[in-house]
């Protein structure tokens, strides 16, 4: 009962989330692309990437591609980097067994100011050391997501 109390708290800031299960690779020409519903264009939220990895994950940190459609037809093209293991090789997310999930900063205090749906496609940026050409298939990345919270929350 305590359990579910603390994580029904936890979610009491979240406007709308969505998250997408990957299949065992995740393909650099496979963007994930959401839909996010209209918002309250007067007020300023904090937005998140939440990313689950598995011990297949063979890197210490996640190179993403973000592209934020406008209703108005602009697009934003942030490109981002997050640390995903300490040194030691242990995980930085959280979770309990081989599966952790990182809740990953994309915007602060921001405000969707244009009437109409925003759509939001990630992609992933990786490559070995000393290689040209990026990772193609991407392994240990189970599910790829958002969340839109209240600001300041």
């Amino acid at each position: 009962m305590a359990m579910a109390l603390f994580l029904l708290s936890c979610n009491e800031n979240v406007v709308t989330s969505d998250m997408e299960s990957l299949p065992s690779v995740w393909n650099k020409s496979e963007p994930v692309v959401f839909t996010i519903p209209e918002q309250d264009s007067i007020k300023e939220y904090d937005v998140f990437l939440t990313v689950r990895n598995n011990n297949d994950y063979k890197f210490n940190n996640l190179f993403l591609i973000t592209a934020l459609d406008y209703p108005n037809g602009k697009t934003v093209t942030d490109t981002l980097e997050y640390r995903m293991a300490n040194p030691d090789g242990s995980w930085l997310g959280n979770g309990i067994g081989s599966v952790k999930e990182s809740k990953l900063w994309y915007k602060q205090g921001f405000t969707f100011r244009e009437q109409g749906s925003y759509r939001l496609r990630i992609s992933h940026a990786l490559r070995n050391n000393g290689e040209v050409e990026g990772v193609t298939n991407l392994e240990g990345i189970t599910d790829v997501g958002y969340s839109i919270e209240k600001q300041g929350q």
